[in-house]
C-alpha cells in the first residue's frame, strides 16, 4: 500500500511561525510518531511525505534518525491541504493502485488502524476512518442562532487515514480543480462526484494535533502507550 502524508501547513493555531509538526511530543517531532506508525504498519511498502521545501532538510533528518526501511519520497506541498494531495497524486509510483491518504497532524494513530484501512480499501472504491459523534450538533447561523439539530445517529466525526482508489481519485481531483471546487477532504471530491465513501471504524485516541491543547493530549495519549 501506498501512503500520502499531507504535512506542508504552518500551524498557524499552534501560534507558531514554523510547521507545527516539527513541534516536539514525548522528546520526538510530532511528524516521527506519525512515521513510526507507518512503518510499522505491515501493509505500508511506500511512503510520500508532502511539504514545502523549506522543511525539507529537518524532514529528511527525522527520516534518517528514524532508520526508516521502507522508500520515502518528498514532494513539494501546495498552497491548501487539496492542491497538496494533488501533488502527491502526480508523485505516485506508476503502479499505484490504491492510495492511503493520512494527514501527518494525526501523529496518534496506530499501525492496526492503517492496517485496517490498506485492507478494507481493496474492496471498495473509497473510505475514510472514522467515529460516531458523541455529542449533540447544533447547526447555527451567521447571528448565533440555532436553526436545527441534526439526528446524531447519523453523525460521524471524520479522521484520517482515508483510502481510495487512485485512478478514480485523480479523476475527482481534476474534476474539483475544473470545477473550482474547495474542499476540506479528499472523501468530500469522491461525494460531489457522486462516488460512494464508506467507513471503516476510526480510534477515539487518533486526534489531531491543532492547538497546544491537543498537543498537551497528545503528550498524556503517548505517555500511557
Amino acid at each position: 500500500m501506498h501512503l500520502l502524508i499531507p504535512a506542508a501547513g504552518t500551524g498557524k493555531r499552534m501560534g507558531g511561525t514554523r510547521n507545527k509538526l516539527l513541534l516536539q511530543v514525548r522528546s520526538q517531532p510530532i511528524i516521527a510518531w506519525t512515521l513510526k506508525a507507518a512503518a510499522d504498519a505491515s501493509t505500508i511498502k511506500w511512503i510520500g511525505i508532502i511539504s514545502q521545501p523549506v522543511d525539507w532538510s529537518d524532514f529528511k533528518a527525522i527520516v534518517a534518525d528514524l532508520n526508516l526501511t521502507k522508500p520515502v519520497e518528498f514532494i513539494p506541498g501546495g498552497s491548501s491541504r487539496q492542491e497538496s494531495v494533488y501533488n502527491g497524486l502526480q508523485a505516485l509510483p506508476a503502479n499505484a493502485k490504491q492510495v492511503l491518504i493520512h494527514d501527518g497532524a494525526r501523529c496518534l494513530v496506530t499501525p492496526n488502524l492503517l492496517n485496517s484501512c490498506a485492507q478494507a480499501i481493496q474492496q471498495c472504491s473509497g473510505l475514510i476512518a472514522a467515529v460516531p459523534v458523541k455529542d449533540t450538533i447544533k447547526v447555527v447561523d451567521e447571528h448565533g442562532i440555532i436553526q436545527s439539530t441534526p439526528d446524531r445517529q447519523q453523525l460521524w466525526a471524520a479522521q484520517t487515514p482515508q483510502g481510495f482508489n487512485v485512478k478514480l481519485l485523480k479523476q475527482c481531483h481534476a474534476q474539483g480543480l475544473r470545477q473550482g471546487w474547495e474542499v476540506t477532504d479528499d472523501a468530500a471530491l469522491f461525494e460531489r462526484c457522486g462516488i460512494e465513501v464508506g467507513i471503516v471504524p476510526g480510534e477515539e485516541t487518533n486526534l489531531k494535533v491543532t492547538t497546544p491543547q491537543d498537543l498537551a493530549m497528545a503528550e498524556f495519549i503517548l505517555s500511557q502507550r
